[in-house]
């Protein structure tokens, strides 16, 4: 009877003493993804063109990590695009720069702001990131329709042609005319194009 009441006595010990401490898992490395290109890009809606998002996955040393799955998601909904298999997912690994590019993005023809999410993974290891881009009905670069090299070439032209008849008028009679004073250069600074309504 004695035995029972000790033995009795320690369970109840035991089951009022607090637990062990846990011992607190180290939290794991994370992964860092650097946007190499793709942030700020404007996709052409008309002709379904879109820089193509590429990213480099590091590991907390900023080591690049080769072999590395990388997501890409585009939105559900609104401004957005699809990847060559129709779908808004891609899945790539990274090269041995530690590099995935997901080719082949096509914008849809909502024109605005949206965001490509970015999630890495690598032995247990992850990361993610945001690339911003947005759609517009036409490029920014080609808005215009004339570069900056075809005007400079029509002024400098015009420029010559203007000379030579100052020239021209200049001389009387058979007197030499006297040779033009050399032309300013010609500084043309390009502006920020804008397209707006037909007039």
């Amino acid at each position: 009877m004695r035995f029972l009441c000790v033995m009795l006595a320690y369970l109840l010990a035991l089951q009022m003493m607090p637990p062990p401490a846990m011992a607190q898992e180290q939290p794991k490395p994370k992964l860092n993804i650097v946007i190499i290109e793709g942030e700020g890009a404007v996709n052409n809606i008309r002709q379904r063109t879109a820089r193509e998002p590429i990213v480099q996955v590091e590991d907390e040393n900023h080591r690049p990590l080769a072999g590395a799955s990388v997501v890409f998601l585009l939105p559900d909904s609104g401004p957005s695009g699809v990847f060559p298999n129709g779908t808004r997912m891609m899945t790539v690994l990274t090269d041995q720069q530690g590099r995935a590019v997901a080719t082949g993005l096509r914008p849809n023809n909502l024109a605005g702001k949206f965001q490509i999410r970015v999630n890495a993974s690598y032995q247990g290891m992850t990361g993610n990131a945001t690339i911003a881009q947005s759609n517009a009905m036409a490029a920014v670069a080609g808005a215009a329709g004339v570069s900056g090299k075809v005007i400079a070439i029509i002024a400098v032209a015009g420029a010559g042609a203007a000379g030579g008849v100052l020239a021209a008028t200049r001389g009387g009679g058979n007197k030499a005319a006297p040779a033009p004073a050399p032309a300013a250069p010609i500084v043309i600074t390009p502006g920020t194009p804008s397209v707006g309504a037909p007039r």
